[in-house]
Parts: C-alpha cells; structure tokens; sequence
C-alpha cells in the first residue's frame, strides 16, 4: 500500500487539500468495490494537528505531525496564500522534512502555489516546475534557479510533480492516480468528478503582466515605450537610442530584468492586445493582426498559437460570449 501524506500547510487552501484527498481516497472506494484491497493510505499531516488553513476560514485536523511520521511514499504540498513569502517563512519547518523524505525515496507533488514550498527545499533546482500563471513573476524572482515553465499544467522530473494554476491540481493528482492505479482507474476518477483529462497546457488563460518589479529604470522605460506604441514597428536599435545604451547592452539588461528577450516582450505585448480584441470586439482575425502591428498572417497565427496554445478562431470561440455555444 502507498503512503500518501497530503500536508496542511498554514493558510492552505482548502479546495486543493480536500479535493486531493477526495480523489485518492475515491481510487480505495473503486477497488474495494471490485472485491480488492486499498492501494492507497491516506493522511493529513501537519505541523501541528489543528491548522488554520484558506486565510482561517477553517481549521483541518491532521492525522499526524511530520514528526509523527517516518516514512512515506509521496507528498503533497496543496496550494498556499496569502504574501507568499511570508506563507514560505511560516511554514518552513516542512522543509527539511520534505527533503529527508524525498532523499528517502519519496515522492513530492506541488499543487500550483505549493510551488514556493517546494522550490524553497532547492530539491527544484535545475528542474522543471508549474504553478500558477499569475506568479511567475514572482517565483522566478525567488527562485531564479528553477525552470519556470508556465504553459504547463504538468511537470514531472526525477520524483517532483508540479502543477499549474488553481484547479489544474485536478490533473496531476489524475496523473499520479494513472501512474500508481492505472489508466482505467484514472479515467474512471475522471468520469465520476467530471474533470476534463489530457490537458496538458495552460497558455491560453495567461494574461501578460510585464515584469516591471526590477530596478532598471531604462528598461522600465523601455517596456512603457513598448505598451503604448505597439502598433508600430519597434526595433532594438530604436529602443537602445532613445535609452541611449548599446544594443548588447539594452538586450542583456532587458532580458536580466524580464525573464523575455525585447523581441519576446513586443510580441507578448501584440499578442496580449489580440486576446483582447479577440474577446470583447466583432473586428475579424485579420483586423485584429493589423491593428496590432501584424502584416503577415502566417506569422501572426504561428506567434499567437505558440503562446497561447489556440489559434485565433479557436480563441475567439473560446472567450468571446456571442461565438460561445
């Protein structure tokens, strides 16, 4: 049987906790009903057995303390709020738990902002992680060693799960069911919660928020420029002038300061006024491409697929209420 300890971290949020326990504990009830033994033990542990958890909201009473238990085989980090540095520093004595556990042969799965817990042991760095989209600013400023990938909604790396944004949980507690449980009992799970499998991208519900949490004001500048005037055609060489730096120098600073090369930036700039336009006006692809600044279709698609995941139509269909069925 695999030992689960789905943790309760202070200001836990309860949906992501409750919801992983639900699943794992829903895989035991399918195989005792087919005459089988569990396959799975299921614990809260905390750091104390009462823990105020979803800004106090409500109190989870754990099955154990970390000190309370030896050995296990996977753990859960359910998503976290509030000043998530803040949240890190208050719940630190997981950490070289976590880490003994995994350097004893256990797994660990974060579930979107539990990213920060896990990434705080430094058993992410050089590896792969998702959390949710609206902290990627943040989480690469804390741990910069880590390879934030925000258009996954999975990630899996030598025993380290991670997941992306808010219910996305969903699927990487459904992929972890399918490794340990198999594929039947993953979709099954699926059929009775109705979640949706087999997402595997998230791109098409970021919104671009420029890193502007830096202290380089002529790159600042530079982004400023950059939103209020891309329509038009920007260059390197007319950003590096008007900033008066040399164009190495404005690239290496620029991309120092955003986590996006100034061509990545102008693009995701572009790309986030065609979501827009795509979502609120009646204005067709093509005009939303050349009011952007676009004149060649097949780069525009290709761009806007590339980072959100959909092209245009798909988009449009998406997010827009009058082409919704």
């Amino acid at each position: 049987m695999r030992h689960i300890s789905i943790l309760v971290p202070k200001r836990a949020i309860l949906g992501s906790l409750e919801g992983s326990r639900q699943l794992l504990t829903q895989v035991n009830q399918f195989f005792m009903a087919a005459g089988k033994e569990p396959i799975f033990k299921v614990e809260l542990v905390g750091l104390t057995k009462e823990t105020p958890v979803s800004g106090g909201l409500f109190t989870v009473n754990a099955n154990k303390t970390i000190g309370e238990v030896q050995k296990t085989d996977l753990i859960i980090i359910p998503a976290i709020d509030g000043d998530i540095s803040v949240e890190v520093e208050n719940n630190k004595e997981f950490l070289p738990w976590i880490t003994e556990q995994y350097n004893n042969g256990a797994e660990v799965a974060s579930l979107c902002m539990g990213a920060f817990l896990l990434a705080s042991t430094g058993l992410l760095n050089g590896k792969k992680c998702a959390t949710h989209w609206m902290a990627a600013n943040e989480f690469r400023r804390m741990f910069p060693e880590v390879n934030l990938v925000t258009e996954k909604i999975i990630t899996d790396e030598q025993g380290l799960y991670s997941s992306g944004g808010a219910f996305s949980y969903l699927n990487l507690i459904l992929y972890l069911i399918e490794k340990f449980a198999g594929r039947d009992i993953a979709i099954l799970s699926a059929k009775v919660f109705a979640i949706e499998m087999e997402r595997n991208n998230q791109s098409s519900f970021i919104i671009f928020q420029g890193q502007k949490d830096h202290a380089d004001d002529p790159i600042k500048k530079a982004q400023e420029f950059i939103e209020k005037n891309y329509q038009d055609r920007i260059t390197v060489e007319q950003l590096a002038s008007m900033f008066a730096l040399g164009r190495r120098n404005l690239e290496r600073r620029f991309k120092k300061a955003t986590a996006n090369t100034v061509a990545e930036y102008i693009q995701r700039v572009k790309i986030e006024a065609a979501k827009v336009s795509l979502e609120t006006s009646r204005e067709n692809v093509n005009e939303v491409m050349y009011n952007v600044g676009y004149t060649d279709t097949k780069a525009f698609r290709t761009t806007f697929k590339r980072i959100t995941g959909l092209s245009p139509i798909d988009y449009r269909n998406k997010y827009q209420r009058e082409y919704a069925t």
